[in-house]
């Protein structure tokens, strides 16, 4: 289940007016409306707030983004507000008295986040720029993904706000009904259409934000709708932190069932199975066997202890100049074609023409992992039917006769926490195919390799049917 999806559809069923019923014996929004005016004449004129510049005329016939219900209004979020006003410009500190909520502060939901905090000292913008509970707070600059978002406060502790962040106060209006709005898509859509872009950066000024419109339910409906739009988001909460429990818990579980896998525990043995040490030796009479380990004691039966090297092979990619990468040909694996999911993907890799040295060739089945830079151990399966050419720093692996290929990714994978304490190089960590090779395994007969394959791809596929219905 999308829960940012599910969320989102609640707010717009919200602002629609589609959320909760109408009651025909509500006071009209229109009422409100004059009486919220009257409210900020009354204030002006005792010089409690001051007049608001007078906005732009927008049209004689104005366009209403869509309709609404009866006992609506729409109207602009000046006609409702007033200190729509930046905060301060000084520079804050680590320590101090008050917290200066910035624009990382605000989160995605319409709430603040308490930590990352920087603070101020100075007297006159702590009083000048205080915080009164369900200000709402508008982030006038940001990315072009992040400007807009809005936040409220609920007088958490006292605060003051940076001058990227507009303050607004709401009049006779339940400002948590509107933060919802300026939270809905709608509003996301409406900053995406008037912001104005720089480098990096978007604006969305005061005068800009004073005219955005507002669909305005009568306050008793303002009230029903928050009870309602609260009560959702607590059950997606529940979901979302369960969906992500889960989630971690499948990954949990995978981890544990490769861990029993490499370790002769998740299928039987069977005595009729070739003992892995015989196979090894028939096809490597070389390699360095142990079937009994100080490290893990007594094996399960058929099983020995050697090193990858005994039983893979390892190619280092091949140095490629820029200058060969061409729009068609032979696709070339580079680092940033293994993605972080353990697959290799080709849509936005380079090509080469020239032939090379068949061992720089991958097959379908090669492993391929990472071996410098900051993505140093990231791995994954070649899957594709053709052919491609292995760039440097990409480690190619492949099975022998003794190990079954598909077995060899399990393994690899079980591995990574290992290859990654290998790496050396600080910010820019490097790991050797002498290290790799180097890892001691533990090899079951070819038989039960097969049967554990099979045993971890059923219990990965009803994972995953799990994970793919939430």
């Amino acid at each position: 289940m999308d829960t940012k999806a599910l969320r989102q559809k609640i707010l717009d069923l919200a602002i629609h007016g589609k959320l909760v019923p109408q009651d025909p014996n509500d006071e009209p929004a229109s009422v409100l409306l004059e009486r919220i005016r009257a409210e900020k004449e009354r204030l002006i004129k005792e010089g409690k707030i001051k007049k608001g510049k007078k906005s732009a005329k927008t049209s004689d016939k104005p366009h209403y983004p869509f309709e609404l219900p009866k006992g609506w209004v729409w109207c602009m979020l000046e006609d409702i507000a007033y200190d729509l006003m930046y905060g301060t410009s000084e520079k804050s500190s680590r320590l101090g008295k008050v917290p200066v909520l910035r624009m990382g502060n605000i989160n995605r939901e319409g709430g603040l986040d308490w930590k990352d905090l920087v603070y101020s000292n100075n007297e006159e913008d702590i009083e000048k720029f205080k915080l009164l509970h369900n200000d709402l707070l508008f982030n006038r600059t940001n990315s072009s993904e992040w400007v807009g978002k809005t936040a409220i406060y609920k007088g958490e502790r006292p605060a003051i706000y940076a001058g990227y962040i507009i303050r607004l106060r709401t009049i006779f209006v339940n400002a948590d009904y509107i933060n919802f709005v300026m939270n809905s898509q709608y509003h996301r859509n409406w900053c995406n259409d008037v912001k104005t872009d720089a480098v990096n950066q978007s604006n969305i000024n005061a005068q800009k934000l004073s005219i955005f419109r507002v669909p305005l339910p009568p306050i008793e409906e303002q009230k029903r709708i928050v009870k309602e739009i609260k009560r959702w988001l607590s059950l997606i909460k529940v979901i979302k932190n369960g969906k992500e429990n889960l989630q971690e818990s499948i990954k949990q579980i995978k981890s544990k069932v490769l861990d029993l896998a490499i370790h002769g525990k998740l299928v039987p043995q069977d005595p009729n199975d070739e003992p892995a040490s015989e196979l090894l030796k028939r096809i490597n009479p070389k390699a360095e066997i142990t079937c009994d380990t100080p490290q893990y004691g007594k094996l399960p039966k058929g099983w020995c202890s050697c090193t990858l090297r005994n039983v893979c092979s390892f190619t280092n990619g091949f140095a490629f100049s820029s200058d060969a990468y061409k729009n068609n040909g032979i696709p070339l694996v580079r680092i940033s074609n293994i993605t972080n999911e353990g697959k290799i993907d080709l849509n936005s890799c380079v090509y080469i023409q020239d032939e090379i040295d068949e061992q720089y060739i991958i097959e379908k089945g090669d492993f391929l992992v990472a071996m410098s830079g900051a993505t140093t151990g990231k791995m994954g399966v070649y899957t594709y039917g053709e052919i491609s050419y292995l760039n440097q720093r990409v480690g190619k692996i492949k099975a022998s006769k003794a190990l079954y290929t598909p077995y060899m990714h399990y393994l690899m994978y079980s591995q990574v926490d290992n290859i990654l304490k290998m790496a050396y190089g600080g910010a820019q960590p490097n790991i050797s195919a002498k290290a790799i090779l180097a890892i001691r395994i533990l090899l079951p007969p070819l038989a039960e390799q097969q049967r554990i394959v099979a045993k971890i791809e059923d219990l990965f596929t009803q994972l995953d049917k799990i994970e793919a219905s939430l």
